[in-house]
């Protein structure tokens, strides 16, 4: 029998598609894992901030597609609102919950298929269905809100710079579009990106022989930023008339700064000449940066439009004069936050809210009655136990990766060395920028700590595959 081209060709696709399908299979697999406290709660969880990215996106479609202007737009990413608004044209939310899913199912895989050559489907499997039990990336996924697009932002960046031989173009493009739209989602995902890009290139310079390669992907990265960046700008510019990268952003430094005390003593001493908006409302000045910004005394939620803006001039102003009179003690108070915000990762952000149940009439009128059933609504979630569950797989995370730092130095694994710093850096970064710069919120450090046991489970498929290498290389041994 002659084995022709053609027969080769036919061969090599169907050998392809095979492979296709049992990743696909897999991914799809993980994805569905990922679903579980949705469904439990029996409706997407839902947060305050939820209901306003369900309900800004048509608003900001008639705007960018129909050429039909609004007085209002709302504060929170435009693009998250226009990323998920073909999911769920304000009837179900239940397919961005799915997206989410996907998406983080899929970068997982591309994950672990930079570290891990055998078995890799069943290892991936037992790494994610052990992901979604034991830490927050689930509940997380099941979240219409944008915080689970930051850690794959961060894992993007890794694969696209120190795993590129391990992906197809087509994912790589994906990985492009992903880290793009993430970092549009939310601004402390632009912050933390435009960082990492600094650190990568950072490592990759200290690799002396591996840096010229490296050159075009760390640009390319870069110029994810970038995109984003100018994305945000021309966006705002269309809507507003003026390029911004925040639009129309509350002012929450000087909120967070009076909260902490420095800015509150700054405006006792000055508030008698006037210069402050802020100082209209001195006496309802609370002690919460949230109560500042949306209590029910805010000038911001309640006051005048002029009074805003005012505000918002003087935010920056305001910050740096009360920095340069108290600042010793406005650094110990934000070392303390920053502190406070690492250790904060339970599961919070599931509670019942009057504002979400006012706010389906206009964002999913027909999915009321199913969300009043709902456990988050009836507080059914069980958080507690969430809570004391992740904080021991963490410490147990920890642990294995202590182990596994002493063998990679013996495996010499670079790749998953140039992981752990990234991991690392971003858990702490995430907690310097939301809990120094906003507020501490448990919410915050839960977007991003399950990556610490994602991490310790690379570690161990690392250790597995080095087993298996060396047993190859050594069979008497076995």
């Amino acid at each position: 029998m002659t084995f022709t081209w053609a027969d080769g060709r036919r061969l090599a696709w169907n050998s392809i598609h095979r492979l296709f399908r049992r990743c696909g299979a897999a991914v799809l697999l993980g994805a569905l894992f990922l679903t579980w406290p949705a469904i439990f709660n029996g409706f997407p969880l839902l947060y305050p901030d939820s209901m306003t990215y369900l309900g800004d996106g048509p608003t900001v479609a008639r705007a960018v597609f129909l050429h039909r202007f609004s007085q209002y737009y709302g504060v929170r990413s435009f693009f998250y609102s226009l990323g998920i608004l073909p999911f769920h044209w304000n009837i179900t939310a239940w397919p961005v919950v799915g997206l989410q899913c996907l998406l983080v199912a899929w970068v997982v895989w591309l994950a672990v298929r930079s570290i891990s050559t055998r078995q890799v489907a069943a290892r991936y499997l037992v790494l994610m269905f052990l992901l979604s039990l034991f830490t927050s990336v689930s509940w997380y996924c099941s979240f219409i809100m944008p915080d689970i697009l930051g850690p794959l932002v961060y894992l993007a960046f890794f694969l696209l710079v120190f795993a590129r031989q391990t992906l197809a173009r087509a994912e790589r493009w994906g990985l492009y579009l992903l880290a793009w739209w993430g970092i549009t989602a939310h601004a402390s995902h632009f912050l933390l990106a435009g960082a990492l890009c600094a650190l990568l290139a950072a490592i990759a310079a200290c690799q002396r022989r591996t840096f010229v390669s490296r050159l075009r992907s760390l640009g390319e990265v870069a110029a994810i930023v970038a995109l984003a960046a100018a994305a945000q700008m021309a966006l705002h510019g269309y809507l507003y008339g003026k390029p911004s990268l925040n639009g129309e952003r509350p002012p929450y430094l000087m909120a967070r700064i009076i909260a902490d005390g420095p800015g509150r003593w700054y405006l006792e001493k000055h508030c008698d000449k006037g210069q402050w908006a802020v100082c209209n409302r001195f006496r309802q000045l609370s002690d919460n940066p949230d109560d500042l910004l949306w209590g029910d005394e805010s000038a911001y939620r309640v006051g005048s439009e002029v009074d805003r803006e005012r505000e918002v001039r003087e935010e920056m102003p305001l910050v740096l004069a009360t920095v340069r009179a108290y600042p010793r003690e406005q650094f110990f108070k934000s070392a303390a936050n920053f502190r406070d915000q690492l250790r904060a990762f339970g599961p919070y952000g599931f509670d019942p809210s009057p504002w979400i149940l006012a706010e389906f009439n206009h964002v999913l009128p027909g999915a009321r009655a199913n969300f009043v059933k709902s456990r988050q609504e009836r507080e059914a979630l069980s958080l507690d136990q969430m809570d004391e569950i992740q904080w021991w797989t963490v410490i147990v995370a920890l642990a294995v990766i202590a182990v596994g730092i002493v063998l990679l130095w013996w495996r010499r694994s670079p790749r998953l060395g140039v992981l752990s710093l990234v991991v690392a850096a971003m858990v702490l970064a995430n907690s310097a920028v939301t809990g120094v710069l906003s507020v501490v919120d448990d919410r915050y450090g839960c977007r991003v700590i399950w990556l610490v046991p994602l991490l310790a489970g690379l570690f161990v498929l690392d250790w597995l595959e080095g087993r298996r290498t060396k047993k190859e290389l050594h069979p008497s041994a076995c």
